[in-house]
């Protein structure tokens, strides 16, 4: 392994890292210029996702012994998108049809998670990096572009680890991972659970904060940086399946503990991290330790004023960062 590739003792590492996480760095964070027009949410009176009729591109396919709900639109060279705890296809709303004019845009609803019943076999990273493999040959679609947000980004590290050969390039949205390595999984299996037995009122409460523009941004300000800056119709998409995720307690736990950082310094393929540098969900120090454990073949760019949802947050800045990372 070439000297520059070599990676601390894992114990200086984990200390270092513990360290930029507690240490207050996200608010120090410079963010990435822009090199155009970057607006918070979509402006435009009539977005591009709303006059799409989605059930036109709704397909379903058996993957290992169980049905996947996902949405494809385009041509060429395919690019799946995976969405992240709690998340759906519909966290993708903003950018589908954008990446679909070059691409062949496949984004699922993971087993467990909006349409995709619970599978038959137990959920886990490595589980979804494998369902991930049997996705792309049930499809035939070879090697493909993957970019992956939260939890997503977690699986799709697995999957250009795993599988290097299946990955061309790999996009690192906000990804869970390096912030989930220490995570006792007896907290996480409470918080699951505790998520669960809640869900009702939340469902309620997070409704509420739709149908009432004073309370938007309390119902969602831990997710996005300026919740009234997006449309409560989008909101609306992301909230409803959310709520039915079957495996979001599963998905929880399996996360916690589960320690990917020394395997990082395995990927190869170019890599792009985004995040937003407001994120509360996982702070944006992460950032750097991916940039860090990866390498040179990573490279980071911050949103200002972003917080878990870039994609959603800032669709203009980032669909013109996928469209110059997929086509160089």
């Amino acid at each position: 392994m070439p000297a520059t590739r070599q990676v601390r003792p894992a114990r200086v590492a984990a200390a270092r890292e513990l360290l930029e996480l507690r240490s207050g760095f996200g608010a120090r964070a410079e963010p990435t210029p822009s090199d155009g027009p970057d607006p918070y949410g979509n402006d435009s009176p009539r977005p591009e996702w709303l006059e799409i009729n989605w059930h036109d591109h709704l397909r379903r396919a058996d993957v290992i012994g169980t049905e996947v709900n996902y949405v494809e639109m385009g041509s060429g060279p395919p690019l799946i998108l995976v969405h992240g705890l709690a998340g759906c296809w519909q966290n993708w709303l903003e950018n589908i049809a954008h990446l679909s004019r070059n691409h062949r845009v496949l984004a699922l609803d993971l087993p467990g998670f909006g349409a995709s019943p619970m599978p038959p076999w137990k959920i886990s990273i490595p589980a979804y990096g494998r369902f991930l493999h049997d996705f792309c040959e049930r499809l035939s679609l070879g090697s493909c572009s993957l970019v992956g947000n939260s939890m997503g980004g977690f699986i799709a590290t697995e999957v250009a680890i795993g599988e290097p050969e299946r990955v061309q390039r790999l996009a690192l949205v906000s990804a869970a991972g390096v912030t989930w390595a220490r995570a006792r999984r007896e907290p996480a299996a409470v918080f699951g659970r505790l998520a669960r037995a809640t869900g009702p009122l939340a469902f309620r409460s997070q409704m509420g904060g739709l149908r009432r523009p004073a309370l938007r941004g309390l119902a969602y300000r831990g997710v996005f940086w300026n919740p009234r800056g997006i449309r409560p119709e989008l909101l609306w998409e992301q909230t409803v399946p959310a709520f039915r995720a079957q495996g979001f307690y599963d998905a929880a736990t399996s996360l916690a503990g589960y320690d990917i950082r020394h395997r990082l310094l395995e990927i190869e393929v170019p890599t792009l991290v985004v995040w937003g540098r407001n994120d509360r969900v996982v702070p944006v120090p992460a950032a750097a330790i991916y940039r860090r454990l990866i390498g040179d073949n990573a490279r980071t760019v911050i949103f200002d004023d972003c917080g878990h949802l870039p994609q959603l947050e800032r669709p203009v800045r980032f669909n013109r960062l996928m469209d110059e990372f997929l086509a160089a």
